[in-house]
């Protein structure tokens, strides 16, 4: 095992920037895993995950290479913002980067080359500061030639939940795919800091990666979860403080309340039902809310 700096650029005063990365050559042949995290720089759940799991990891034991990139986005992470400051970029809306590019896509670029080296890719993100239940992302699209390896990838790190949906453009869980490479998002809660839970969620998830794809001795299997292939969301009709009526992670059917608004002094003004069925899959966190503004998300069309 052997840890170093992945070069992305120069900061400002001309000093050089480096992502913290690990490579772990195990005693014997076989795949090579991709672990990243902090694409967003105020998604740290996944670093937590990092820092608890290669500690435990004896290069003795394992077949093949893990590879790791700690921190992506590493100047949104030192101003604990999730966009790239120096760019106002979505570090995870930019792959598979430019070498010559921006500074968001030099990273993009820089890991993308690491991630596309592997058999395997597991990027770590979480809601950002949402409440949201732990879920693994699948998306290339339901069509895509990887994309059933993507989701048995998915189904063995076994958050919970999946959201099998086709994602943006320029994420990485969708330009590796089309490099050959499946890749999975697992969305560790949603937190500000570290929610230990959802950290030992990502913990157990690549444990069992590592166990079912041979770098390590085990008897992981892939599970069958609730699977969602869609999302209704909802924004506040009226201004003022919102009260969630469910429960992460609960099943609602269509006419269920979802939440109420009132106004400073307690007096209701709107109440927001579900419109189909689904499971309460995320909220915002603060409760004061501006007409339109989001409140929360139903993950819909629920398989397994």
């Amino acid at each position: 095992m052997d840890t170093g700096r992945l070069v992305v650029g120069e900061a400002r005063d001309g000093s050089e920037v480096g992502l913290p990365v690990a490579v772990i050559n195990g005693a014997s042949s076989g795949k090579t895993l991709y672990l990243q995290a902090v694409s967003d720089g105020d998604e740290l759940n996944g670093l937590g995950v990092l820092t608890r799991l290669l500690p435990q990891l004896d290069p003795a034991e394992i077949a093949g290479t893990i590879t790791v990139v700690a921190i992506a986005n590493v100047y949104g992470f030192q101003v604990a913002e999730h966009r790239n400051p120096i760019d106002d970029t979505k570090l995870n809306r930019a792959y598979p980067g430019d070498p010559d590019g921006s500074s968001s896509e030099r990273i993009a670029h820089a890991t993308f080359q690491a991630a596309t080296d592997a058999d395997l890719v597991v990027d770590l993100h979480q809601g950002s500061t949402s409440q949201m239940i732990d879920e693994t992302r699948v998306r290339c699209g339901r069509h895509h030639r990887q994309h059933d390896a993507c989701l048995e990838l998915a189904q063995v790190f076994d958050a919970g939940h999946v959201l099998d949906q086709k994602g943006p453009e320029g994420q990485l869980a969708r330009a590796a795919p089309d490099a050959g490479i499946p890749t999975i998002d697992p969305e560790l809660g949603g937190t500000v800091g570290w929610d230990e839970s959802s950290i030992e969620v990502g913990v157990r998830g690549v444990r069992r990666v590592l166990e079912y794809y041979g770098f390590l001795p085990g008897d992981a299997a892939p599970k069958d979860q609730n699977r969602a292939t869609g999302f209704d969301r909802y924004g506040s009709p009226v201004g003022g403080l919102v009260h969630l009526q469910q429960e992460l992670g609960a099943p609602v059917q269509p006419g269920d309340p979802l939440f109420t608004v009132t106004d400073p002094l307690g007096t209701e003004k709107a109440r927001v039902h579900a419109e189909n069925s689904g499971i309460f899959w995320r909220a915002r966190r603060l409760p004061q809310a501006a007409t339109g503004e989001y409140v929360c998300s139903v993950g819909t069309g629920i398989e397994r």
